[in-house]
């Protein structure tokens, strides 16, 4: 288990500008917001860089549904990889494999192509905004797994220490830029 060193400039720019909601999307929850992150130059350079030191053994980056993608893709950019899109359900036409899990306030699952896109032996990192309770990280990488891919590790933004994701995500590689 990894995570950066504090006061990076990645780990300023997310204390300095991620916006908190209470009660969102359920009462108890307190969503983190990274868009002003990601609207501010300087701070989405900083996060994509030091997401993409986290990956650089990876052929390939798969950003979770949806502001993974974002992530994924600018991480894919700096590696000079391609990115892999792990959609929520219903998002992709048939055929797909699939993950559910649960989250903190329900259930969800995932899915990725299961015939266009050959997973077997590539190493592929996991990219996602935050880590909450593990069960997005896990399910991903349970469903990459199971797809013949090797996940070398996950990079998230933003770990909510207080719900004991990185338990749950167990001994692989994670990167957290910044926790709470």
């Amino acid at each position: 288990m990894t995570s950066s060193a504090p006061g990076t400039e990645a780990q300023q720019a997310v204390t300095r500008l991620t916006r908190w909601a209470d009660d969102f999307p359920e009462k108890g929850v307190r969503f983190a917001d990274l868009t002003p992150v990601f609207a501010d130059a300087a701070g989405l350079r900083a996060v994509v860089d030091a997401l993409a030191e986290a990956g650089r053994e990876a052929d390939l980056v798969a950003g979770i549904d949806a502001r993974g993608f974002l992530l994924g893709a600018g991480v894919a950019l700096a590696l000079g990889t391609g990115v892999l899109a792990v959609r929520k359900a219903g998002k992709l036409p048939p055929p797909v494999h699939s993950e559910s899990y649960d989250l903190e306030y329900g259930t969800a699952r995932l899915e990725v192509p299961a015939d266009t896109i050959d997973l077997t032996g590539r190493r592929v990192l996991v990219v996602d905004d935050v880590l909450a309770t593990g069960g997005t990280l896990v399910a991903a990488r349970d469903l990459l797994t199971r797809c013949g891919a090797e996940v070398v590790g996950a990079a998230v933004v933003l770990e909510i220490g207080a719900l004991n994701g990185r338990t749950r995500w167990g001994s692989g590689a994670l990167t957290a830029l910044s926790e709470v």
